[in-house]
C-alpha cells in the first residue's frame, strides 16, 4: 500500500510539471511547446523500443492507425491547449479544470461504457459535483480578483481553452482503455511505446508546419513572428533542456510510476491519487509566481479534492445481463 501511494506521489509531482514548463518560457508559442515535448518524448522512445520490438512487430496496420490518432488527440491537441490556457489564464484555474478529469471521464463512461463497467447513480454523484463546481468558483473568484487592468478577455480565452484540453484528455484514457481491454493479450507497455514512437514523425511534421506558417503568414499576423528563430527559439539551451526533462518525466516516467502504483493499488483508490496531479501543479504555480494562495483559493483546492474523492467513492451499479 504505501510503496503503491509512493508510486501514485512520485507521478503526480512529475505530471505536475507539465502546468508550470509553458510559464517558464512565455515568449513560446504552445504550439512549438507541443511539438518539442513530444519530439523528445518520440526520442526518448527510439531505444526504449528495443525492450518490447516483438510486441511492436506484432501490431497491424489498425493498431498503428489507431496509436495516431491516441497520439494527436492525447498529446499534440491536449497540449497545445493546455499551454495555450495556461499562458492566458495561468496554473491555478486550468489545474482545477484539469483536475475534475476523473469525475468527467466518469460522466462520459457512465453514458459510453456502463454495460461494460457499470453506471454510476446519478444521484450519488451530484453532492460531489456541486462542491467541484463551487471549488472551481472559488479559485476562479479568487484569480479573477488578481487581474489587472485589460487582461479579462485573456483569461476567459483561458479558461475555454482549458476547457477543449479537458475533452480531449477524457477522450483519450476512455478510447486507450477500450483498445486495451479490445487486446488483452498485447503489453500496456509496449502499447505505451507504440505511441511514443509515432509521436515523433508526427512532431516533426509539425516543426515544419510550423516554419511553412511563419514563412507563408501574412503581413501583421501574430500566429508565429517572422522574426522568432525557429525551430529552437530565442533561448535554444533553456528550450531544448526543458522539453527533454518534461519529455523524460512526464511523459514516460510520470506514466511508469503510475502503472505501477495501478499493479498494488485498489483502482479506486488508484483514481482518488490523480489529485496528487493537480495538487503538484498548484503548488508549483503558486511558487513559480512566488506568492500564496489566497484564502478562497486554499478553499476552492479544498472542495475540489473534497469533491472528486467523494465523487469517486461512490460505487457503479451493475445490471445483470438478461
Amino acid at each position: 500500500m504505501w510503496t503503491g501511494t509512493a508510486f501514485a506521489l512520485a507521478a503526480g509531482l512529475m505530471w505536475g510539471l507539465v502546468f508550470v514548463a509553458p510559464l517558464m518560457l512565455p515568449q513560446y508559442p504552445p504550439a512549438l511547446l507541443a511539438v518539442g515535448r513530444y519530439l523528445a518524448f518520440g526520442l526518448i522512445c527510439l531505444p526504449l523500443a528495443a525492450l518490447d520490438w516483438r510486441e511492436l512487430h506484432a501490431l497491424r496496420a489498425a493498431d498503428w492507425w489507431a496509436a495516431v490518432r491516441l497520439s494527436a488527440i492525447g498529446n499534440f491537441v491536449y497540449y497545445l491547449c493546455l499551454a495555450a490556457a495556461i499562458q492566458r489564464a495561468g496554473t491555478p484555474l486550468v489545474s482545477v479544470i484539469i483536475g475534475t478529469l476523473p469525475v468527467v471521464i466518469a460522466l462520459v463512461s457512465n453514458r459510453l461504457n456502463a454495460s461494460r463497467d457499470g453506471h454510476w447513480p446519478w444521484g450519488r454523484l451530484a453532492p460531489s459535483l456541486a462542491v467541484i463546481a463551487l471549488g472551481i468558483a472559488c479559485v476562479n473568484q479568487s484569480e479573477f480578483a488578481a487581474l489587472e487592468a485589460g487582461q479579462a478577455g485573456a483569461y476567459l480565452q483561458g479558461a475555454a481553452i482549458a476547457l477543449v484540453a479537458l475533452a480531449a484528455w477524457t477522450w483519450y484514457p476512455i478510447r486507450n482503455a477500450d483498445w486495451l481491454r479490445a487486446h488483452p493479450d498485447r503489453s500496456p507497455r509496449a502499447w505505451a511505446t507504440a505511441q511514443g514512437l509515432v509521436s515523433l514523425p508526427m512532431a516533426v511534421l509539425g516543426l515544419l508546419a510550423l516554419v511553412a506558417l511563419q514563412a507563408l503568414q501574412p503581413p501583421g499576423m501574430s500566429t508565429l513572428p517572422s522574426d522568432f528563430p525557429l525551430p529552437l527559439g530565442p533561448e535554444p539551451l533553456a528550450f531544448a533542456g526543458l522539453m527533454l526533462v518534461v519529455g523524460l518525466l512526464a511523459s514516460w516516467a510520470g506514466t511508469l510510476c503510475w502503472n505501477e502504483a495501478s499493479q498494488r493499488l485498489p483502482t479506486t483508490l488508484v483514481g482518488q491519487l490523480i489529485v496528487f496531479e493537480t495538487l503538484a501543479a498548484l503548488a508549483y504555480g503558486y511558487a513559480l509566481r512566488g506568492t500564496a494562495p489566497t484564502g478562497l483559493a486554499l478553499l476552492g483546492i479544498g472542495l475540489l479534492v473534497a469533491g472528486v474523492v467523494g465523487a469517486l467513492r461512490a460505487r457503479p451499479v451493475h445490471t445483470p445481463a438478461v
